[in-house]
């Protein structure tokens, strides 16, 4: 606020207290010099939620202490601090190469959110459900069958043998036994199959992978099985 600002705020504030008000010329003429040296950097308002005065007719009907600069500073650095907990900083559109230029993009967006002249970048999320794929991915899964392109997964192949082997029953019509929970084992749906350890004691040591065990891939054909005729009446 310039030093109009401040007088102005003072009448503001003196019609609501008349204990601020100063009557002697020299008593007034030093009340906006101090006024102004304490609350120059703090804005009358801005375009996004602060403004000067409410914060003192707030003090002014919760306090009964005149209110003084280090009341309206404080609330002005409460609004800061909390843009700036909220701030997520954009991207600058500069080039990431020229370090004077991204630097600078960065502090100015923050400048201004601090100040108020500008809203704080919210972190965008993760959107979810069907409303969050757009239409070229849907086309392009169900044209691939997968978000892993074929030439990608056969190049994968030898470094997931367990993974290979799933994908190719399931080409070949096969039951996919990790589909379903193991009964056996107790394993969940998309993990394999496990072994316990024994201690000597008695008590379970852990668990080790292990081959899919057999009722699994019968429970998995079960299903499988079940759903085709489930399907065939429907196709017929």
């Amino acid at each position: 606020m310039d030093r109009r600002e401040i007088a102005a705020l003072l009448a503001y504030i003196g019609r609501l207290d008349t204990r601020t008000i100063r009557t002697d010329q020299g008593e007034a003429r030093d009340q906006l010099a101090q006024w102004h040296e304490l609350l120059g950097d703090v804005p009358m308002a801005t375009p996004h939620g602060w403004d000067v005065r409410v914060a003192a007719r707030q003090h002014i009907r919760t306090s009964p202490y005149p209110i003084l600069p280090s009341d309206l500073a404080r609330p002005w650095e409460s609004y800061r601090r909390d843009r700036l907990a909220r701030h997520s900083d954009p991207t600058p559109s500069v080039d990431p190469d020229d370090q004077a230029a991204w630097t600078a993009e960065l502090l100015g967006a923050r400048r201004a959110v601090a100040s108020g002249t500008a809203q704080p970048a919210q972190a965008r999320a993760i959107t979810s459900g069907r409303e969050g794929v757009s239409t070229r991915l849907k086309a392009r899964l169900r044209e691939s069958g997968s978000c892993i392109p074929p030439a990608v997964r056969a190049a994968l192949a030898p470094y997931r043998p367990a993974r290979a082997a799933r994908e190719s029953a399931v080409e070949q019509g096969l039951p996919d036994a990790l589909s379903v929970r193991c009964e056996w084992c107790l394993a969940q749906p998309g993990e394999p199959c496990r072994r316990r350890r024994i201690a000597l004691d008695g008590g379970a040591r852990g668990t080790a992978p292990c081959a899919t065990h057999p009722s699994r891939l019968d429970l998995a054909a079960a299903l499988q099985a079940q759903h085709a005729e489930q399907t065939q009446p429907a196709l017929a």
